[in-house]
């Protein structure tokens, strides 16, 4: 049996964390690029025959919120009690440096969960957290200190629907975007991110709970997010809507959950619920609808691009869901595995990491033919919604109790 290593939340270490910034960290949502890609180098081959190395774990509260890591710290944005609690820890050890708390009354509507579903964003010091609730803060992530806070419930009439407010923070300029969902001019929301402030307003759209991305499309930055019902395109100076495009959800209670995936002109957009693929050519503000597709259809785990082809979970927790993989050009699918089911999927060069809703996590090589698997190993309980986050060669995952960091790191 190999040597693991346990830290509990309280518990007093008997060495001191080495704490420093990461070569390659996973500051947001979807890590650096916000595209569920790695870039790193530091990853070995493969791991024991047991699976890698727990370096530590420590209890995690409610919620599926991702965990973050970046400026020596990992962010665990949770919910104790009758509290949504922002949790800081040092990267490598565990060991607990800071936390923030605040009440809160949300509870799910089928019970799953009660806990927040945003993941957080760390970008200069500074820390941006959306609660359940609509409640967003600013922290200082050397002392988890408030420097603002906006209520979105209040400010903006934001009622959680029964599985809350999903949508993370999107830093964009001097602007954090957020997917608001406030018919009243107010569907999309860009706050100054240094006071609170609102920069601008946008559309009248309804909240799903996909999160923003951008882009640079023909020389003009873009954001792009999923709404109740459709895809939007922003200018993120002003606000001001390019186009949207309905995705024909009827599902009275559809969750547009992933998020959009651009390369060069092209932009995908999926949902479950008979929603399926559709991607679009984008020139001078307008949209070309390229292809429909119903054989790449993503409940909540964004799709990964790799030499031309889409890489996603396809199907919804009901019934049907397979990895597969899409021809980008054409929408053609090309190979489907149906024994991975419930998953989230990060890229980091040629592999594909799966950590499937019951605690498995696999590793392969990506190519139109096949998937290739050349790994898997059971890392940690059922029960596994939240994405992962790999920074440094170290993956960290939540569970529904706990959050667990593996050692992917080549031998030194």
């Amino acid at each position: 049996m190999h040597l693991r290593f346990y830290v509990s939340v309280g518990l007093t270490l008997i060495f001191a964390p080495i704490s420093h910034a990461q070569k390659n960290p996973w500051p947001q949502f979807l890590g650096a690029t916000r595209d569920a890609v790695y870039h790193g180098t530091e990853l070995a081959a493969d791991w024991p025959k047991e699976g890698p190395r727990t370096l530590w774990q420590v209890d995690a509260g409610e919620g599926f919120s991702g965990p973050i890591v970046a400026e020596g710290k990992v962010i665990l944005f949770q919910r104790r009690a009758d509290e949504e609690v922002v949790q800081c820890l040092d990267w490598l050890s565990g060991q607990p440096l800071w936390k923030f708390s605040y009440p809160t009354k949300f509870k799910d509507g089928i019970r799953a969960d009660n806990g927040p579903r945003s993941t957080p964003t760390l970008l200069a010091g500074r820390l941006y957290t959306y609660g359940a609730e609509g409640e967003l803060h600013c922290l200082d992530a050397k002392t988890g200190a408030k420097i603002w806070h906006v209520s979105a419930k209040k400010d903006f009439n934001v009622t959680p629907r029964w599985h809350g407010v999903a949508c993370s923070p999107l830093l964009e300029g001097n602007a954090l975007i957020l997917n608001i969902g406030n018919t009243n001019d107010a569907g999309i929301v860009a706050f100054n991110k240094e006071n609170g402030e609102v920069l601008w307003k946008s559309t009248k759209h309804k909240a799903g709970c996909a999160s923003p991305i951008a882009a640079t499309i023909g020389g003009r930055r873009h954001v792009f997010t999923l709404s109740r019902g459709s895809l939007v395109a922003l200018d993120p100076a002003t606000g001001r809507e390019f186009f949207s495009h309905p995705l024909d959800a009827r599902h009275k209670d559809h969750l547009l959950a992933a998020s959009p995936v651009v390369l060069d002109d092209l932009v995908f957009a999926s949902g479950a619920y008979n929603v399926g693929g559709h991607l679009l050519r984008v020139k001078d503000e307008k949209k070309e609808v390229v292809w429909k597709s119903s054989d790449l259809a993503t409940q909540y785990a964004t799709s990964i691009l790799y030499e031309r082809h889409l890489y996603g979970v396809h199907g919804q927790w009901e019934a049907g869901v397979e990895l597969r993989c899409l021809d980008l050009e054409k929408g053609e699918l090309k190979w489907s595995r149906p024994d991975y089911k419930e998953a989230t999927v990060l890229r980091a060069g040629d592999e594909l990491f799966v950590l499937t809703y019951t605690g498995m996590l696999v590793r392969g090589k990506l190519s139109p033919q096949e998937y290739k698997e050349t790994a898997r190993a059971q890392v940690s309980s059922f029960g596994v919604r939240a994405y992962p986050a790999l920074a440094d060669g170290l993956f960290y995952l939540r569970t529904k109790n706990k959050l667990v960091c593996l050692d992917l790191r080549k031998k030194t």
